[in-house]
């Protein structure tokens, strides 16, 4: 779980505009430390297969949203994956 205050941040840092909460680019901010602090749990815990399941599902949400943000908007594309180190398709 994410705390407020870092989500905030990650919000603020990632948001198109003043109120955005839910564009693509703010929510692949928020999978991309979700997925980073599930992947360091999974380095501690080899044999927890549940959240290995849940770091997947959130890989995919995150690769469609960064499909979808591909076809809309190529600019804003390559700025969110320059921004969060991520590999281009």
């Amino acid at each position: 779980m994410l705390s407020k205050e870092k989500k905030q941040k990650i919000i603020k840092k990632a948001a198109v505009h003043e109120k955005d909460t839910g564009s693509a680019s703010v929510q692949i901010s928020i999978l991309t430390e979700r997925i980073n602090r599930l992947s360091e749990h999974l380095t501690k815990n080899k044999k927890d297969q549940h959240s290995r399941r849940g770091l997947l599902k959130m890989v995919v949400r995150r690769r469609k949203l960064l499909d979808y943000l591909k076809h809309t908007s190529e600019e804003n594309y390559q700025k969110i994956t320059h921004n969060l180190k991520l590999k281009q398709k």
